[in-house]
């Protein structure tokens, strides 16, 4: 596919810009996909709360995606990592990649997703997206009823305890030093029976993947089998920033009922413009967009201009 002939670059080729990708292709628009093959769920071994799909394996998954998407002759998948992107003087969007030079379209879809910045204990990235969790929608019934810990401090641990009581009873919050929330986040802790711990961690004990406990800065070990932990993350890439596209108060773009972001001509999807991040959304998300986005296109060339 010549640079000229591409109507639509997405770059991210993971769930959300697979979606996009394929409702584009199936309205016969020209799309080249760019993907460095690092998606963020990499580590995760099940897919959970996705219909028809509960409990298959990621990888499985998208590598289904991607021979159904490169079945549709207008699409190109290219493994490539974009390394800048920018917008030109006549408003066609052009991305560089690492090894496979420049493409320009007129539209781009940023499906570049987040980069989870994990704490450097021993044992966290091994037992990550495995028995080290986000999110209980995700992972809370395979995991119910078992030693539980909350990797987390200040007030939104009110919430997450609320949330996690469905699941299980045996819950310790970890701060991970001095707890920076009020008496009546204590009192719920004391009332529904889930300990506190606010020694600092100072190792994970796990066999593979699987967590086994906790190691203390005072010589404890605590026994546990699942961790929840709301780790912090930045985005997935720095194109949004090369392109000037704004985020809000939770480092996530900013984008319109369309999925536009600040920057004309440049759209977002998945887990880089919501909280969200569910596979089942990005897919969604990723459909209702590429299939908009290819109407306009449609119309764009068989309608007249209005003024």
């Amino acid at each position: 596919m010549a640079a000229s002939e591409i109507d639509f670059i997405i770059v991210g080729g993971s769930y959300a810009g697979l979606s996009a990708a394929l409702a584009l292709g199936r309205a016969r628009c020209r799309v080249l996909v760019l993907d460095a093959g690092q998606p963020r769920n990499r580590t995760t071994p099940h897919a959970h709360n996705l219909l028809l799909h509960d409990g298959d394996a990621p990888a499985e998954l998208a590598a289904r995606a991607r021979q159904q998407v490169a079945a549709y002759p207008t699409v190109q998948l290219l493994e490539a990592r974009a390394t800048a992107a920018e917008k030109l003087p006549d408003g066609t969007l052009q991305v560089t990649t690492a090894a496979h030079g420049t493409f320009a379209a007129p539209t781009l879809l940023l499906a570049t997703g987040l980069r989870d910045e994990l704490p450097p204990l021993p044992g966290f990235a091994e037992c990550w997206s495995t028995s080290i969790v986000h999110c209980p929608y995700c992972h809370g019934y395979e995991v119910a009823d078992q030693p539980t810990g909350l990797w987390m401090n200040g007030e939104m641990v009110a919430h997450m305890v609320a949330m996690l009581l469905n699941w299980t009873r045996e819950l310790t919050v970890f701060t991970n030093g001095p707890a920076t929330f009020g008496a009546d986040v204590r009192a719920l802790l004391a009332q529904h029976s889930v300990s506190l711990e606010e020694t600092p961690v100072a190792a994970l004990l796990h066999t593979g993947p699987q967590l086994d406990g906790l190691g203390l800065a005072d010589g404890r070990a605590l026994p546990l089998r699942v961790l929840y932990a709301k780790v912090p993350w930045q985005q997935g890439c720095d194109l949004p920033a090369q392109l000037g596209c704004e985020l809000d108060e939770l480092g996530l773009l900013r984008v319109d009922e369309l999925n536009q972001t600040t920057v004309p001509g440049v759209y977002a999807l998945g887990d880089n413009c919501t909280m969200m991040h569910q596979l089942a959304n990005a897919i969604g998300v990723g459909n209702r967009v590429g299939g908009l986005l290819s109407r306009d296109l449609i119309l764009g060339r068989t309608l007249p201009m209005r003024p």
